[in-house]
């Protein structure tokens, strides 16, 4: 996405020229988004891209925008997404969200195909999943390799999962902490 959206304002930039500002920010002297970090390195690149050329083209016209990517801010959108809010590490495999139109229970919708897929999808279990703040970790039905693929951010690294995001994110990004992780 940061590839596309950096290309699409190089070109946009060819038509209109670059920001107002874009002399003598990071991005005119070649530092992209990713390399603002100290810990990245080229192999942290797929390689699919084109990142030289394109830098090469962007030293050559400029951007248009000084912003690119940002994680989308909602719970609204989300909820009909069928996604978690912004790029935040999901909290809960279930809860409930209350809106003016009444409380809906929120089910984390993959979670939710790999039980049915495992016929271990049952009332009994949705309830043992609740009784444990939505989290499956010590849910022994429930295979290991389910177990870790869905993780809540009390059971992962949350400043690691921070640090790749922000990579390429390079407007916003905010974690809401309930603890201190130090």
């Amino acid at each position: 996405m940061y590839f596309a959206a950096l290309h699409a304002s190089k070109d946009l930039a060819k038509v209109d020229g670059p920001y107002d500002s874009y002399a003598g920010s990071p991005m005119s002297q070649g530092l992209l988004q990713f390399d603002l970090w100290d810990n990245v390195t080229d192999d942290y690149h797929s390689g699919r891209w084109d990142w030289k050329g394109l830098r090469a083209e962007i030293a050559q016209h400029g951007v248009r925008n000084s912003l690119l990517l940002a994680p989308m801010p909602t719970a609204s959108t989300s909820q009909i997404l069928g996604n978690n809010e912004a790029c935040e590490p999901y909290t809960s495999n279930i809860y409930v969200r209350r809106t003016l139109a009444g409380e809906f229970v929120c089910v984390s919708r993959h979670l939710l195909q790999d039980l049915i897929e495992l016929n271990l999808w049952t009332s009994e279990m949705k309830q043992k999943i609740i009784a444990c703040n939505g989290s499956i970790a010590t849910i022994e039905e429930i295979p290991p390799f389910i177990r870790s693929l869905f993780k809540t951010v009390w059971e992962e690294r949350v400043l690691k999962l921070a640090m790749r995001s922000v990579l390429v994110i390079d407007s916003f990004l905010m974690l809401f902490f309930e603890c201190v992780f130090f």
